[in-house]
């Protein structure tokens, strides 16, 4: 299925949360809830703010783990985020280089 999202809005796939620490410490399930998600943009609106911050499909971007509207396409969970200027009206907090 085809998803185009409107305006400033971006469609993510969430990216799997390690459990394990690169030093091999084992994260607790509660530590889960204070991390902050990544995901990367598979489809993206034609909104201002999104062509004004350059995003693109493929870039990895950082979101509150709350934020947006869960969607299943294709039996995958996927992320529906709002691009805004202001800081507390977005969803999108930083990009992944």
């Amino acid at each position: 299925m085809k998803v185009k999202p409107i305006g400033d809005r971006i469609l993510v796939q969430p990216l799997e949360q390690e459990e394990m620490t690169k030093s091999g410490i084992i994260l607790p399930a509660s530590a889960e809830k204070e991390k902050k998600a990544q995901g990367k943009i598979i489809a993206l609106g034609n909104g201002e703010e999104i062509k004004r911050l350059g995003l693109k499909e493929g870039d990895v971007v950082v979101f509150g783990k709350y934020s947006g509207d869960e969607i299943e396409i294709d039996g995958k969970e996927c992320k529906m985020l709002y691009v805004g200027r202001e800081k507390d009206e977005s969803d999108v907090l930083a990009t992944v280089e």
